[in-house]
């Protein structure tokens, strides 16, 4: 996938030129666009996508008033015809693999490291977040072993597999040590969130979007930092 670490933030930045505004994404449209990225959706189509959905709605402003934009999920139908469509127009296709740039050795080892420390502060699943931040840092230190070259560089899409994986684990432990009653809050606020787009997704759509939303906030409740190298600071 062309620009792979590069999905979160040109996705957003697409999405605000379109509305004419700034607007910060909330945690919603941050949990949609993990679904995209989970899902395999090029950032070509989720990009066309949002453009479609603002041409539609241009259109139909101007034969009356309408409500201003306030979320990406208002394009979320919009985008996955888009994926469809590439789909269908790329059938057959071999596309060329690229190697991804900017995410130095330097950088990636730091990430790592921090998301290690903050997990060494966590107040819950302390053996789960022990053990994770152990292994963030043997990943670092072995990205740092890693040579300058490029033959050398780490595989970063490989590392992203293995901080899914962690993530997934931590999750599952943070689940299981949280309070039934935080976690039934956290549902019920996905739920209000998800509700003026329920229209606009499809079930599984919805359920994984839920998903993504109350993981998200469970981290945001108890201050731990994401794994993914697309949560990774571009300073």
């Amino acid at each position: 996938m062309l620009n792979y670490f590069n999905y979160f933030t040109e996705i957003e930045e697409r999405f605000q030129q379109r509305r004419g505004a700034l607007l910060l994404l909330s945690t919603l449209d941050w949990a949609l666009i993990e679904t995209w990225r989970d899902a395999g959706i090029p950032l070509e189509a989720v990009l066309h996508g949002i453009d479609s959905a603002f041409e539609k709605y241009e259109a139909r402003q101007k034969k009356g008033r309408m409500r201003r934009v306030n979320g990406l999920a208002w394009c979320a139908q919009a985008v996955m015809e888009a994926a469809e469509e590439l789909k269908e127009a790329s059938a057959g296709t071999v596309l060329a693999p690229t190697r991804e740039s900017g995410f130095e050795q330097d950088r990636v080892a730091a990430h790592l490291e921090a998301a290690a420390v903050s997990l060494d502060a966590a107040t819950t699943a302390h053996d789960a977040c022990a053990a994770t931040a152990a292994r963030l840092r043997e990943l670092a230190a072995e990205v740092r072993a890693a040579g300058p070259d490029h033959a050398a560089a780490p595989d970063t899409e490989a590392l992203e597999r293995t901080l899914t994986v962690l993530e997934e684990k931590l999750f599952a432990a943070l689940t299981a040590a949280a309070p039934e009653e935080l976690l039934v809050g956290l549902k019920e606020h996905a739920a209000r969130e998800l509700a003026p787009y329920r229209s606009r997704m499809g079930a599984v759509q919805l359920r994984q979007v839920e998903r993504q939303f109350v993981q998200k906030q469970l981290l945001v409740h108890y201050n731990l930092p994401r794994l993914s190298l697309f949560y990774m600071s571009q300073q």
